[in-house]
């Protein structure tokens, strides 16, 4: 199916607790520089009058406010961490306004981990008051129709855990990565936009270093690349002037167009 032209908007680009971080007075969480204000990490891709969101992290209210999202008509999770799923719940001002339930895509061991989490949701007992209404839709490893736009699920490693990124059209969404298989690399060929996680410069035994994803962008030869989920450790003015041509730090509210 042709790719379909689309816009992405990265809801959050910070780490599993935010920037700032509670408690923290160093030079970015101090910091004025409203790139290095970074909520927890999500993006949502718009087309053909469809949104469709990467992840619901706890900041999801936060976030649809602030980007004034009126609908959501699907949810991608790349795996079951609490920075990816806690803000579930908050779709159900979607489901007022949409008449159908809202599919969520999960590999199984995230769709029983989210179950796991939202008893209420999925348990098929008459409620007193609303809950998300969801249809659950597994994910086996081949790509997806969603709405007309192809999703390829693309396996990697958070350390030892397998968790999915995903490749729509010449754009890619990898967080929470410390490992990239080979055999994925050959799915992220030929990309205008590369997402890749780069918490920051020391290693960290289940995400990538900025040093890692430099040299992975420069494996990948995408046109543009951003790195995501950065923690406190890096301030955005002087991380970016650090890196190559063609490689950039994501910040919230960083909006990007991608031709079909």
């Amino acid at each position: 199916m042709p790719a379909a032209a689309c816009k992405i908007l990265v809801l959050g680009s910070g780490t599993s607790v935010g920037v700032p971080t509670i408690g923290c007075a160093c030079e970015v969480c101090t910091s004025s520089d409203p790139r290095d204000q970074r909520l927890r990490p999500s993006i949502l891709v718009s087309y053909e009058g469809r949104n469709v969101l990467i992840d619901t992290t706890p900041d999801l209210r936060t976030q649809a406010l602030r980007a004034n999202i009126t609908h959501v008509e699907a949810v991608l999770f790349t795996h079951s961490h609490a920075d990816h799923v806690m803000g579930l719940d908050d779709v159900r001002p979607f489901n007022y306004r949409q008449k159908d339930p809202l599919p969520i895509y999960a590999s199984e061991p995230t769709m029983a981990a989210i179950v796991r989490c939202f008893p209420y949701i999925f348990d098929g007992q008459k409620k007193e008051s609303n809950v998300p209404r969801i249809e659950r839709r597994l994910i086996d490893g081949a790509p997806f129709d969603v709405f007309g736009m192809e999703f390829l699920p693309v396996p990697i490693l958070h350390g030892s855990q397998p968790i999915l990124g995903f490749r729509f059209g010449p754009a890619a969404y990898l967080t929470d990565h410390s490992a990239i298989p080979e055999s994925s690399m050959e799915m992220l060929r030929g990309l205008d936009v590369l997402f890749l996680d780069a918490l920051r410069y020391r290693p960290h035994p289940t995400h990538s270093t900025v040093d890692c994803s430099v040299e992975t962008a420069q494996r990948l030869g995408a046109r543009r690349t951003f790195f995501t989920h950065i923690c406190h450790e890096i301030g955005h003015e002087r991380g970016e002037s650090l890196l190559p041509p063609g490689i950039r730090l994501a910040y919230d509210g960083l909006e990007l167009e991608v031709a079909a």
